[in-house]
C-alpha cells in the first residue's frame, strides 16, 4: 500500500466513512482496509506517516506486522465488528463504546476505563454511552463508594434494545394512522399512510411476541 494511500484512508476515517466505503474509493478489499487501520493503531489513531514507516521497516527486516489479542482495542476482530455495527447504523465512536464493552471479560467498564482504553475524550465517551443506555444497549449502575458510573452490557440487553426499538416504531406507526384518519381515508395520502401505519403496527407486534418466546435463551 502506498503512502498516498494510507492519507486517503486517514482522510476518509476522519470524514466518518466507513470501511466500505474507504475500501471502494481506493478499489481495495474492506478486509483489506480494518487490517491497515488494526495493525497500525486504530479508527481514531491512525495516522498515514507513521503507518508508512512502519510498514517499511518491517518490510526491511521481514518481520510480520505485530499483532493485537483478539478483543484488544484496534484488533482486527474488534475493527470488523465496529464495522459491522457502523454498516447497521451506530455512529462509530458508538460502536467503538459498544463494541469494547461486548468484548471485556464481564460486560462491565467504567467512563474512566473507556476512556483509558479507547483514547479518546470524556465527552466522547459520555455521549456514546448516553445513546447506549437511552437505546437499551447498555444499562447504568452507580457505585455509591466510589461515586461513579459503571456501565452494563448484561444478557438481557438484546431484549431491551428491540423492546425500546418497537416501542418508537409503534409510535411512528401510530402517528401515521391518526394523520391518515385526519386527512380522510377516501384521499390517497390517507390510504398510503393508513396502509404504512397497519403494516408497521402488525410487524413490530410480531417481533415483540418473537422476542418474549425466545427470551429464555438469554436466561
Amino acid at each position: 500500500m502506498t503512502q498516498q494511500e494510507r492519507q486517503r484512508i486517514a482522510a476518509g476515517l476522519a470524514d466518518g466513512l466507513s470501511y466500505a466505503e474507504i475500501a471502494r474509493r481506493l478499489d481495495r478489499p474492506t478486509s483489506t482496509i480494518s487490517r491497515e487501520v488494526a495493525r497500525n493503531g486504530s479508527a481514531g489513531g491512525y495516522r498515514p506517516e507513521q503507518a508508512h514507516r512502519a510498514t517499511v521497516k518491517r518490510a526491511r527486516r521481514g518481520t510480520p506486522a505485530p499483532s493485537r489479542a483478539p478483543g484488544a482495542p484496534g484488533s482486527t476482530m474488534e475493527e470488523e465488528i465496529i464495522e459491522l455495527a457502523v454498516r447497521s447504523g451506530l455512529p462509530r465512536m458508538t460502536a467503538r463504546v459498544h463494541v469494547d464493552l461486548l468484548l471485556s471479560e464481564d460486560g462491565r467498564r467504567t467512563a474512566a476505563e473507556l476512556t483509558r482504553r479507547l483514547k479518546v475524550s470524556p465527552a466522547s465517551v459520555s455521549v456514546a454511552v448516553n445513546f447506549l443506555v437511552q437505546h437499551g444497549y447498555v444499562r447504568r449502575e452507580r457505585d455509591p463508594q466510589r461515586r461513579r458510573d459503571i456501565y452494563v452490557v448484561d444478557d438481557d440487553a438484546w431484549y431491551r434494545s428491540i423492546v425500546i426499538s418497537s416501542r418508537l416504531t409503534l409510535q411512528s406507526a401510530h402517528a401515521a394512522m391518526t394523520a391518515a384518519e385526519t386527512l380522510g381515508l377516501d384521499t390517497p395520502v390517507g390510504q398510503r399512510l393508513a396502509k404504512v401505519g397497519t403494516f408497521l403496527e402488525r410487524v413490530i407486534e410480531d417481533m415483540v411476541a418473537s422476542a418474549d418466546r425466545w427470551r429464555g435463551l438469554l436466561e
